[in-house]
């Protein structure tokens, strides 16, 4: 990788033997190695670890969860916010361990619908939830830095599961409910 990036540097006409870029290639290696871990993690092993029974049937909802992430399609920072809802059964996750998720497939190179679904479908199997949804809200480095430069566009995306997408009403709530006043 940092002989990649050396190459990188020369190809945009840099010196990459500079006092400011010598060390580059090994810096970048190390910011790749961190932005893309979800690659070395498994979904399903950060969750079974926080599977807790709760006679809870009710509606769960963590709201504003930091989503830092790369477009696969140029390499640029994405990032934003991250809304989980789910309709317990009786088994909860420890609250923590969804921001990990949402991490474990933000850390990989993105498309925001893809990362919305994957997070949804993640969270629905292992408690046997009678609904999930997902909803992140995110501006992308690509559009902003390049293309068209638009500096104040945000993309959302959502993914409803089971109840969340049968019944509206279900829906409606996790909607109103993350746009609630914050306090």
């Amino acid at each position: 990788m940092e002989d990649a990036v050396r190459k990188i540097l020369t190809a945009i006409g840099e010196d990459p033997d500079r006092e400011g870029l010598k060390d580059t290639p090994k810096r970048v290696k190390k910011s790749f190695e961190h932005l893309t871990q979800g690659y070395k993690e498994n979904p399903s092993e950060i969750l079974k670890k926080a599977i807790f029974t709760e006679e809870c049937n009710h509606m769960i909802i963590v709201r504003d969860i930091e989503v830092y992430s790369l477009c696969e399609h140029h390499i640029l920072p994405f990032f934003g916010k991250c809304h989980i809802g789910y309709i317990a059964q009786n088994k909860v996750y420890g609250v923590s361990k969804l921001a990990r998720l949402v991490d474990c497939f933000a850390r990989r190179l993105q498309v925001q619908e893809r990362l919305t679904q994957q997070i949804a479908e993640n969270l629905m199997e292992p408690i046997q939830a009678e609904g999930v949804g997902v909803i992140i809200e995110a501006q992308h480095l690509c559009m902003m830095m390049r293309g068209v430069t638009k500096q104040n566009s945000k993309m959302v995306t959502s993914a409803m599961l089971g109840s969340f997408r049968s019944e509206i009403a279900t829906r409606n709530e996790f909607l109103h409910l993350i746009s609630m006043e914050r306090v």
